[in-house]
């Protein structure tokens, strides 16, 4: 694994830390040069709690909740926004979802224990995955689990058999891959035909499988789930996945004489990872496949299902950011600047994975212009450990703070322990008050287990 090559024409936008419009937190600010989030300072935060760090803007997260719950309930009042804990998850969190009325959806047994854990309704959990286990299957019945998402046939006669040893009937959804091609990155576009996740349309193979569900014991089909990628900026990939569901739905009815009572549309929308990106908004998204969905089944005589959607990266990701200290100063003439910080891959694994691409700015000189085009190297013994590859920052000094945005979604869930590095602490921010909700792992947490 390696960098990618050095962009040596790549020049400083110049822009100070609140030009970078969406990517910021909806409280960020700069006062006295010191950026704040929720009414704290963020170098003072990183002084008290330690870096790397993990923060999140409690009054953002909140908002993004609202909106999506508020925008949907307005334009299709049978519907139920379903929050995509695999972007982030603790029990903070899931408590939040709870009282703010969404429903959670947990990718396998692990997720789904977090959401017992602070007594989330079960009968209000979603439970995902491809290769659900026996137990994990057992344990999601068992507790109640309100639907679970099949991908397979295989599946089918497990969840079949696990609820009738139970003596119950199980709701289920078909998941379904609709040939949808989504403007994403290879690994996070779920949609297309060659993907590991649901029935495939090719062949009516997916139609065909309808009649093996429906013909089994001890479950009831109670819709179709799709999500056709994450990190979608094209809206109108959600309106061709509708438009393939609802005519899936007016099939099954036709040939099976069975009403599709809900549809999952998934999640994906993109948010602002750089402050040059034009994301959609929540409120076009509910606009446009509520639109969609209503137009179908009018068109084809459905009656309206109940609707849900999973936002995950969405409500999470520009609510949190992450703190580092900076270690060592490295510049290769000609080749790159290096900024060498105290975490990397081990709690942002992203930039390795996909090239994912980040704004930073140093919390203490978050007044100034980004003048410098750096690398934030991380700490980790990989060639390819960076946060940040070549992007604009203020002049880096050793101990300077570095914020990096945007990093509220699938770094804090993906974090590692790769070289022995213990787990950053989150910390919520909000009205000039900071809370630990997870606290930092020790060197005993990381190999307390050995034996």
């Amino acid at each position: 694994m390696a960098l990618p090559a050095s962009d040596l024409t790549k020049q400083p936008d110049n822009r100070t830390t609140m030009e970078l419009g969406a990517v910021l937190p909806r409280t960020a600010e700069v006062n006295d040069g010191h950026l704040f989030i929720g009414g704290v300072d963020m170098v003072e935060l990183a002084r008290e709690q330690g870096t790397a760090l993990y923060v999140y803007d409690e009054e953002d997260l909140l908002a993004r909740m609202r909106t999506y719950r508020d925008s949907f309930h307005a334009l299709y009042p049978n519907s139920d926004v379903v929050y995509a804990s695999k972007a982030f998850l603790n029990k903070e969190v899931a408590r939040m979802a709870q009282r703010e009325g969404l429903c959670l959806d947990v990718s396998g047994g692990g997720e789904f224990a977090c959401s017992q854990m602070v007594g989330f309704p079960a009968s209000r959990v979603f439970m995902h995955g491809n290769n659900k286990t026996p137990r994990e299957l057992r344990e999601a019945i068992s507790a109640g689990v309100g639907r679970i998402i099949i991908d397979s046939r295989i599946e089918l006669g497990r969840i079949s058999e696990i609820a009738g040893e139970l003596g119950v009937v199980q709701d289920i959804y078909m998941r379904i891959t609709p040939g949808v091609e989504a403007d994403t990155h290879e690994y996070i576009r779920t949609g297309c035909e060659d993907s590991k996740f649901g029935f495939t349309m090719n062949d009516d193979f997916a139609f065909r499988c309808v009649a093996d569900v429906l013909a089994a014991p001890n479950v009831r089909l109670a819709g179709l789930h799709c999500h056709i990628g994450s990190q979608i900026f094209a809206l109108h990939s959600f309106k061709e996945a509708a438009a393939v569901m609802v005519n899936l739905m007016a099939r099954i009815e036709a040939a099976y004489g069975y009403r599709i009572e809900e549809l999952d549309l998934g999640g994906g929308l993109g948010i602002a990872y750089t402050a040059d990106d034009k994301p959609s908004t929540i409120e076009q998204f509910a606009e446009m496949t509520t639109t969609a969905v209503k137009e179908c089944c009018a068109e084809l005589g459905v009656s309206l299902p109940r609707l849900l959607v999973e936002p995950g990266r969405s409500l999470v990701a520009n609510a949190g950011v992450t703190l580092y200290t900076i270690g060592i100063l490295k510049t290769l003439p000609g080749i790159r600047k290096y900024v060498a910080v105290d975490g990397g891959m081990s709690d942002n694994i992203r930039t390795a994975l996909y090239h994912a691409v980040y704004e930073p700015a140093i919390a203490n000189k978050a007044d100034q212009p980004r003048t410098e085009i750096v690398t934030l190297a991380g700490k980790h013994c990989e060639s390819g450990d960076a946060v940040v590859v070549d992007m604009p920052l203020q002049h880096p000094d050793l101990g300077d703070i570095v914020c990096v945005f945007g990093t509220g979604a699938y770094c804090y869930a993906m974090a590692s322990n790769y070289n022995g590095q213990p787990r950053p602490a989150v910390v919520f921010v909000r009205d000039g008050q900071a809370r630990v909700v997870t606290r930092r792992e020790t060197y005993a947490d990381v190999f307390g287990r050995d034996i």
